[in-house]
């Protein structure tokens, strides 16, 4: 028999005073309700309740007893109640990737504001740009700028993310606004990515179906878009970088776009997390908040790009 059922019958035999009174509140028979009470005496090897025809007492061991099984399943209630408001109400920590760019930029802010919503729960977030299995760094949900052909992912689509080219004011005044996207050439890029001597710095630019390629070349180069955005506001060079980062730059006037008559590079954007695993109420809260603040993704999301050569 299960002891924690043995008790609740017990207390409420004891509560009502009879076996047959304790039956008719737990849908059982008299017979089952004594069968409840002897497998705890048994099991204590001490009686709990003096039974007559008449009348029934707890014995002194009984009332010891009745009083804790009464502050057993209370805390059984309780501890019923909680991991129902758990399954109800996301609590918990939850580990979260996502590319170094649009982590500090875009999700850093999001993040703040899902932890007001939620003030059970607490978010791990770590940026990087490196492929991540999320099952070997035990990450519970990621965000990838790119296409994703994982099976062992499920992957809910987001914005894509689109990327423009901007430029200081001063600098435009000083070095002149490119035109087409092979004016670049002449000016001053400010190139993001990893680099080798066989692997050039390309930009993407789409007009009324064509696509052009520019070499993107300049004096200052980094694998930190942050640091290129600030060194464009400072009127060094052209930047290549997230349209919803930039739009707050170029209402402020500290940028200002330029080929806007062009589309830039694009790509499809996803919140991810391990399949296979039934999803908790803190990973599922999390992600359709990602969903609401960042999607949908549009239909026509460009395919997977051939190198890495804009920031995300």
């Amino acid at each position: 028999m299960d002891r924690l059922t043995s008790m609740a019958v017990f207390v409420k035999a004891s509560d009502l005073g009879s076996f047959a009174s304790a039956a008719e509140a737990m849908g059982m028979s008299p017979q089952m309700v004594a069968k409840h009470v002897v497998f705890l005496e048994d099991r204590l090897g001490a009686t709990l309740l003096h039974r007559t025809t008449r009348r029934q007492s707890l014995t002194d061991v009984g009332r010891v007893y009745y009083d804790r099984c009464k502050l057993v399943l209370a805390e059984a209630e309780a501890a019923d109640t909680l991991a129902l408001d758990m399954r109800s109400r996301p609590e918990g920590v939850l580990r979260v990737n996502a590319p170094v760019t649009f982590g500090s930029f875009s999700l850093a802010p999001f993040v703040t504001r899902y932890l007001d919503r939620y003030p059970g729960m607490r978010v791990d977030l770590t940026l990087n740009d490196r492929f991540i299995d999320p099952l070997e760094e035990a990450f519970e949900v990621m965000i990838r700028v790119g296409e994703v052909d994982d099976n062992a992912l499920v992957a809910h689509p987001l914005a894509p993310y689109k990327l423009i080219a901007c430029a200081a004011p001063a600098y435009l005044e000083r070095r002149g606004t490119p035109k087409t996207p092979a004016e670049l050439e002449t000016h001053d890029c400010l190139a993001y990515g990893y680099w080798s001597p066989s692997i050039p710095c390309r930009w993407l630019f789409s007009r009324h179906g064509k696509t052009e390629e520019v070499r993107a070349n300049g004096r200052f180069r980094s694998n930190d878009w942050k640091a290129l955005l600030h060194a464009a506001v400072e009127g060094f060079g052209v930047t290549l970088g997230p349209e919803s980062i930039l739009n707050g730059e170029i209402a402020a006037g500290r940028l200002v776009r330029v080929l806007p008559d062009y589309e830039g590079p694009a790509k499809p954007m996803h919140v991810l997390y391990p399949a296979g695993r039934r999803p908790t109420v803190k990973l599922r809260s999390f992600v359709d908040a990602v969903v609401e603040e960042f999607g949908p993704a549009s239909k026509d999301a460009p395919g997977r790009a051939s190198q890495r050569t804009e920031p995300a």
